[in-house]
């Protein structure tokens, strides 16, 4: 059961902070001249927003005229039109982004980091899209070639988020491991596609142990029983991607703006940090110190 009345403190909590601050600073750089207060605030907005991605609709048009429009006129009793409501989210980015880091986690020693494809048309359709001409690329993965974009995440071992990265679709995996481990330690663990020996020596600089498996022409390397655990256990990750895509819908191709694609994905993202049960790995720190001195 999804708490309105606590999802909106949140939001608001954080708004009441950041909204002020980021509308002065728009003011003065000249950016907007005069900006006119809605009737639907930015926290009402936002909240709206975080539910559509905690309730499983296919579609936002569908969530929002059958069943916000319908039965949450008690908790915003200022609702606007649908095609309203569509100009408001163009406004948020800003502050989503925002809120999704103020809702990162803390390390604890153990980090899983992956990237997944986050296709924004069907291959045949790639040589008509004009939505993303100027910034999707065509990029390929496990399940072939897409075009759009590649979400990277990092994650504790208790699913909580750490950072997230989003590039073009053929963008390297181990680009963005530098700038997404600034406030990173301990050990951090990746699948093959991030084995590079300097990525490993850089992260070791600043106290990160960089964990991969080997690929079948390499030789075996030496690695505690602990660590070997650790790399099976890295579906969680996978687990976590799954939820964001059939949970929270944030890959589809009914985007009409890089914006709304944007807005939705952070709000897929910051609906995931919400969730009371998250995917994590089941072990006692006693018998981590156990299983890492065999």
């Amino acid at each position: 059961m999804i708490n309105i009345d606590k999802l909106f403190c949140e939001v608001d909590d954080f708004c009441k902070q950041f909204i002020p601050a980021w509308k002065k600073s728009l003011i003065q750089s000249g950016e907007r001249t005069r900006i006119k207060p809605s009737r639907l605030t930015e926290s009402e907005v936002i909240t709206i927003l975080i539910l559509f991605h905690q309730c499983r609709f296919r579609d936002f048009k569908t969530f929002y005229t059958q069943y916000v429009l319908v039965h949450l006129k008690e908790e915003f009793p200022d609702l606007v039109s649908y095609t309203r409501m569509l100009k408001l989210l163009q406004t948020v980015m800003i502050p989503l982004s925002s809120f999704l880091v103020s809702r990162y986690a803390k390390p604890t020693g153990i980090a899983f980091v992956d990237a997944t494809k986050l296709s924004v048309c069907h291959n045949i359709r790639i040589p008509r899209n004009q939505v993303f001409k100027n910034c999707a690329e065509r990029g390929k993965g496990t399940m072939g070639w897409f075009y759009g974009f590649k979400l990277h995440l990092l994650v504790n071992d208790r699913g909580e988020v750490l950072s997230v990265k989003v590039t073009a679709g053929n963008v390297d995996d181990r680009k963005p491991i530098p700038e997404m481990v600034k406030n990173l330690w301990g050990n951090l663990y990746a699948d093959k596609g991030y084995i590079s020996k300097k990525l490993t020596e850089n992260l070791a600089l600043d106290g990160i142990k960089l964990i991969t498996g080997a690929r079948k022409n390499m030789k075996k390397k030496m690695m505690s029983l602990w660590d070997r655990l650790m790399l099976r256990k890295r579906y969680i990750i996978e687990t976590i991607f799954d939820q964001l895509k059939n949970i929270s819908q944030i890959e589809h191709t009914r985007h009409r703006s890089p914006i709304s694609f944007a807005v939705h994905l952070l709000a897929g993202l910051i609906a995931y940090t919400f969730q009371s049960k998250k995917p994590s790995i089941r072990i006692t720190r006693s018998e981590e110190t156990q299983l890492m001195q065999i």
